[in-house]
């Protein structure tokens, strides 16, 4: 196909905390002759990869611009907090925001929870990056609060996480600008979906292919849903004369072929 042609590899960017290995996998599986090749970006830099075409699609955090991409929302994160782990938090199982009330709860440049206000006091400086954070959390320095897969990225141990029950929550979706669905696209779209290799859209189940495959099942080729059915009704059509119709059937040709006799002798 033209799609072929035009991008020989699938380009997937991923932002921290995601990962994709289970759909890459299948991907290799169902398409051995295309490489998907990832490329690793921050939240805020996926945007930007996604719009100039350094990436085919993009595993990433909403909000995304629903005016330049399509998204499919995939699975929302817990949100945790994350300390030292003889800190009084993790005495408990989770926590509230109301509990950080008296913490300083570091939020770094790079956060991506998207609080209106974070909780607890802040520090006298935004750390860069959420990597510098827990660094300042193993230091003593505070606490920080992030999605559960960054506080797993970023483990040490030295520290640990608590749930924080009433905190925004980050949500990862597929997104991909809205002027390119492409055929690999839409191939990617059935992987993170879970569709069958035959119900998957795109180049590698054509729409001539699918129909194809059902006009053998109903044509008595191969297996499929439908057919068994079809095949017991129609052998039960074939014992039982299909129930009433089929014993008015016989009962009507019998009556016929008795009533002919006399007009065929005359």
């Amino acid at each position: 196909m033209t799609d072929s042609t035009a991008s020989p590899s699938f380009r997937l960017a991923y932002v921290p905390g995601v990962t994709p290995a289970k759909w890459v996998r299948i991907w290799n599986e169902r398409l051995p002759d295309v490489p998907l090749e990832l490329l690793q970006v921050t939240a805020a830099e996926a945007p930007a990869v996604l719009r100039d075409g350094a990436a085919d699609a993009g595993l990433v955090r909403l909000p995304v611009d629903r005016t330049v991409f399509s998204a499919i929302p995939l699975y929302t994160e817990t949100t945790v907090v994350v300390v030292p782990k003889d800190h009084l938090v993790t005495a408990v199982d989770e926590v509230t925001c109301a509990d950080l009330a008296e913490e300083i709860v570091l939020h770094p440049l790079d956060d991506v929870i998207g609080w209106e206000r974070p909780p607890g006091e802040p520090a006298f400086e935004r750390p860069a990056t959420t990597a510098d954070a827990v660094d300042l959390v193993a230091a003593g320095i505070g606490v920080l609060v992030v999605p559960q897969s960054l506080a797993r990225l970023h483990h040490r141990r030295d520290l640990t996480y608590r749930p924080l029950v009433d905190a925004p929550q980050s949500e990862i979706a597929l997104s991909w600008p809205e002027d390119a669905t492409t055929d690999l696209v839409e191939d990617f779209i059935g992987i993170v979906r879970g569709r069958t290799v035959n119900s998957t859209r795109g180049r590698t189940q054509p729409a001539d292919g699918s129909d194809g495959k059902r006009s053998e099942s109903k044509g008595g080729g191969g297996g499929g849903g439908r057919k068994p059915a079809g095949g017991r009704s129609a052998g039960q059509g074939a014992r039982s004369g299909g129930g009433r119709s089929g014993s008015g059937a016989r009962s009507g040709a019998a009556k016929n072929a008795r009533r002919g006799k006399p007009r065929r002798r005359s």
